[in-house]
């Protein structure tokens, strides 16, 4: 199995920044995407960003593209996400997770474990 642990999520006001890792352990050579993924209080899980470890692909929610940026560090196990000019509506729960899949990233079902999410509040 896969260990993933979310940090550095936070409070921040709007336009600010934040910068979430993922530190992932187990049985990490079995995936092919790390992912990132968000919940809002009502709302469905929506896709954030995804990396792949083989290539250096990477897909972005349109919500989130030129604001955010996923990277990673395979010798760590580490995946990143900075967030920038944040806005009080990318207020959620954000989950890391892997996908053993190269592709259909956007897809929460094809994730096959996952973390237990960082707090990110974005005031106005």
């Amino acid at each position: 199995q896969v260990q993933l642990v979310e940090s550095g999520g936070g409070v921040v006001q709007a336009g600010g920044s934040l910068r979430l890792n993922c530190a992932a352990s187990g049985r990490t050579f079995s995936s092919a995407l790390m992912g990132w993924f968000r919940q809002a209080p009502g709302k469905e899980r929506e896709f954030v960003a995804a990396i792949s470890w083989t290539g250096a692909t990477t897909d972005y929610a349109d919500s989130v593209k030129g604001r955010f940026t996923i990277s990673g560090d395979n010798a760590k196990n580490t995946v990143n996400l900075q967030m920038n000019s944040l806005k009080p509506e990318d207020t959620a729960v954000y989950y890391c997770a892997t996908s053993p899949y190269n592709r259909a990233t956007y897809y929460a079902g094809n994730y096959a474990y996952w973390g237990q999410g960082t707090q990110v509040t974005v005031s106005s």
